[in-house]
């Protein structure tokens, strides 16, 4: 097995309230069709058992899109239903850590919100970073301050990995933050929330190639 290749230009993070009576299965592969190119499962609510179950029937949902699965914090989680990767945060397992549990050939990323943050990281275990909260955000009560387009950009050019801007961005955001520096856009209630994912997806991946030229 390799480490599977990925795209951090529309990065969905789900949330299962917001996703509702669709359904986060549902909301991801509606997304999908529309463009996102790699899904985040987090649902810090959720009992094991069921988060378990919700992670394999979202991995069954992208296989047919080839979008990889990325499971929050919850490398337990990942390694049951097979995903493709973990994403974890400051106050979350270490990336040493993480990485001897996942072994080489998963994704590994990484938020960092301030340059002492990332002072205090170890990125070699590290596929990708998230940067932010871009904007002040109600999905991730304990995100950080909101460090804005010139705090993102500060954190970026000290990192040489790919990186994803994080944190309340909506798509009129995302040419802006691609025009800075970032890689890709990670959005929750920007397709969660919305009555459309597919329309929601392909309106954001139009801005974002967009910004690339």
């Amino acid at each position: 097995m390799t480490k599977p290749a990925f795209d951090l230009s529309l990065y969905l993070v789900t949330d299962t309230a917001l996703c509702g009576a669709r359904g986060v299965a549902e909301t991801a592969a509606a997304a999908a069709r529309g463009g996102a190119t790699l899904v985040q499962l987090r649902d810090p609510d959720a009992k094991t058992r069921h988060l378990v179950e919700l992670a394999r029937a979202l991995k069954a949902a992208l296989e047919p899109f080839r979008v990889p699965l990325i499971v929050n914090d919850r490398i337990d989680v990942a390694l049951a239903c097979g995903a493709e990767g973990v994403h974890i945060g400051q106050k979350d397992m270490t990336p040493a850590d993480a990485r001897a549990l996942l072994g080489a050939d998963a994704i590994l990323g990484l938020s960092v919100g301030s340059l002492e943050e990332l002072a205090a990281s170890d990125l070699a275990p590290v596929d990708y970073v998230g940067i932010g909260p871009y904007r002040g955000t109600v999905t991730k009560v304990d995100a950080g301050e909101a460090i804005g387009l010139s705090g993102f950009k500060t954190v970026r050019e000290k990192i040489d990995l790919p990186a994803v801007a994080i944190g309340g961005i909506k798509a009129e955001h995302a040419g802006e933050l691609i025009a800075g520096g970032a890689d890709g856009v990670a959005v929750v209630s920007a397709i969660c929330a919305t009555p459309d994912p597919e329309a929601a997806a392909r309106d954001m991946m139009a801005r974002i190639n967009a910004a690339r030229g």
